[in-house]
């Protein structure tokens, strides 16, 4: 088993309502390429190999990496989040242990919270676990639902969700670590959904069918589970990186 895992970061997506043709990854925030956040954080929390799936428009992501210590690989047609993933598989191939799998439009993501997340993955023998954070407004996100000792149980989406559980304020911002393994296995399982595409959301499920430990912890902040989807969350998120950084700077 390698000692150091791997990262898989997600930047295919065109991003629509960013009301720009550029892919959304590459928009600046506190004057970076909001993707270069995410990568450097990988590599941070000790990541020795960094894998970044482009699409659209990819020539300007791969520009946006130049210097940059990644690999790229294409996911030409977009059908989800978890053929995205696949597309990593032949990079990765006869490597074993640990791969965190992430989204590149969330730059606020800190090294030391992928690295709390991939400790308890290994601590608890677990073949996927979910990065959780709490925040004050859950609206939309799927819920992580426990027993009463704090087990998780699994993931309930907004739509899904009883009036009780859409109480529970501790959410999925859609950051995993997975056994390579497991995590392949179960892509080849996913099916397409009604839109037609095969999402990642649904591996952990599929992993957990065959017995293996699934597990969530809270290892994000409020703050690193906003994601960019608009203009008016880029000037945010913006703000709030340039916040931390002038923090971090007058320490």
């Amino acid at each position: 088993m390698k000692d150091s895992p791997a990262a898989i970061i997600l930047a295919a997506g065109k991003g629509t309502r960013m009301k720009s043709d550029l892919p959304k990854v590459v928009h600046a925030v506190a004057g970076e390429p909001m993707v270069r956040w995410v990568v450097r954080a990988c590599r941070d929390a000790g990541c020795d190999r960094v894998i970044v799936v482009v699409g659209h428009r990819q020539e300007l992501v791969r520009e946006a990496l130049t210097g940059e210590p990644v690999e790229f690989v294409v996911q030409s047609a977009q059908l989800g989040t978890g053929h995205a993933v696949q597309q990593a598989q032949p990079a990765l191939a006869g490597r074993t242990g640990d791969v965190i799998v992430l989204a590149g439009d969330g730059p606020l993501i800190r090294a030391e919270s992928l690295r709390a997340l991939r400790d308890h993955h290994r601590a608890v023998g677990a073949h996927a676990t979910l990065a959780t954070a709490e925040i004050e407004d859950p609206t939309g996100y799927g819920r992580i639902i426990r027993d009463e000792a704090g087990r998780f149980l699994g993931v309930v989406e907004h739509k899904d969700a009883t009036e009780a559980q859409r109480a529970v304020r501790e959410i999925n911002p859609s950051v995993y670590c997975f056994d390579a393994d497991a995590l392949f296995a179960a892509l080849e399982r996913v099916t397409r959904s009604a839109g037609g595409e095969f999402y990642l959301t649904d591996a952990p499920a599929l992993i957990a069918r065959t017995g293996a430990v699934i597990d969530a912890v809270r290892s994000l902040t409020p703050e690193e589970a906003v994601s960019i989807n608009t203009p008016e969350e880029l000037a945010n998120v913006d703000r709030l990186l340039r916040s931390r950084l002038a923090r971090a700077g007058a320490a």
